[in-house]
């Protein structure tokens, strides 16, 4: 099946191929999988020059290229890390990984909300677990930072103790590791943000880091679905930790701004262009709660503009998925260029230097896109 979804691919140059109008055409998880396939095959498009200097990023001791990284859930069992290191993200992170291969919930599970250019999942970590994935990393060199994603077996007993299973075994291959406790088609795993779970959690798989022959940062990735009162006890507890850093957000069980589109009745995680306002006020939410804690912005990026209210409301790196459904992969590149002339626009050297700037704004609601 993914093969002939590839025959029009092919017709296409290296570029164009993984942008087409043709991928669209297809059932939502064969594009995906024929996108894969294209990327293994070398068929995605090459940064040929370095990126500008105003993009260069320090994060946790991570020194990267640039602040825009691809988010967990398009690499499931990192096949093509290289391949988007070479596109041009400053980080790529693979995964969500369990320790066992599990196939996830019941096809169709993947559904495409043309009008509003969204997206909706019920994927259920459907991957080749640790092992098959550990078995590419060995050894591959990865030109940008290393994410590796961990999360729990559906059916596990002990939801930590897979956490700290993917510490163990990743730790030593990674540039930084997420814990991902904040999907919504694993029942029970958003339990995990609740402040005496999530003290447990943060305790053993910071203690199985500090066991491993380095300091591999960790991130934990939050829902966007928390309410205020939650986020003050998410960050009451991260803030008693060494935990490096945060990544705000996943998807949402929210459908405000889609009811009666085509496919918003189904059960999932809502990504894209619809969750941008929503992650957006809680990135900067967050940000009031924990000072300068690192913060990784994912959530309806979707344009330069989108991009740069991220950073404004409290991000120092942000990343990509499901815009690049409709837009393609030079979406990349057109962030990146607006995210220089924005740096420059304001008179500074560095996307640093606005990170947080708006944060009030975003984080009262106040604040809205520039476009």
């Amino acid at each position: 099946m993914i093969l002939s979804a590839l025959s029009p691919l092919l017709k296409l140059g290296p570029v164009q191929n993984l942008s087409s109008a043709a991928l669209l055409k297809m059932d939502a998880e064969i594009a995906h999988g024929a996108t894969i396939a294209a990327l293994r095959l070398g068929l995605g498009p090459h940064q040929t020059y370095s990126d500008a200097p105003e993009l260069a990023t320090a994060l946790c001791g991570l020194e990267l290229s640039n602040p825009v990284g691809m988010a967990a859930g398009f690499d499931k069992n990192a096949e093509v890390p290289r391949q988007l290191g070479q596109m041009g993200f400053g980080m790529v992170e693979v995964g969500t990984l369990t320790p066992r291969p599990q196939s996830g919930n019941p096809k169709p599970r993947l559904f495409r909300l043309m009008s509003s250019h969204g997206v909706i999942n019920r994927m259920g970590f459907n991957n080749e677990g640790h092992e098959a994935a550990f078995a590419r990393l060995k050894g591959l060199r990865v030109p940008a930072a290393l994410g590796i994603n961990i999360g729990a077996n559906k059916d596990s007993e002990d939801f930590v103790a897979d956490y700290v299973a993917g510490v163990k075994r990743f730790a030593d291959l990674a540039d930084y590791l997420t814990v991902n406790i904040s999907s919504p088609n694993t029942p029970g795993l958003r339990n995990l943000q609740a402040d005496e779970a999530l003290a447990r959690l943060l305790g053993e798989v910071l203690q199985a880091r500090a066991k491993a022959t380095v300091r591999v940062p960790v991130f934990l990735k939050i829902a966007p679905d928390l309410d205020e009162t939650a986020l003050d006890a998410i960050a009451k507890v991260v803030l008693d930790t060494d935990l490096d850093g945060l990544i705000v957000s996943n998807t949402t069980l929210s459908r405000d701004g889609v009811a009666g589109q085509e496919n918003a009745d189904e059960v999932g995680g809502l990504s894209g262009q619809p969750l941008f306002d929503l992650a957006t006020r809680k990135l900067a939410q967050t940000r009031i709660r924990v000072g300068d804690m690192p913060i990784i912005g994912v959530g309806g990026i979707h344009s330069p503009q989108s991009a740069l209210a991220k950073f404004e409301a409290g991000a120092n790196a942000v990343q990509l998925y499901s815009s690049m459904v409709f837009g393609g992969f030079d979406l990349l590149e057109r962030i990146k260029r607006g995210l220089v002339s924005a740096v420059r626009a304001n008179g500074k050297t560095s996307i640093a230097q606005l990170s947080g700037i708006h944060a009030a704004d975003w984080a009262s609601g106040k604040a809205r896109l520039k476009t």
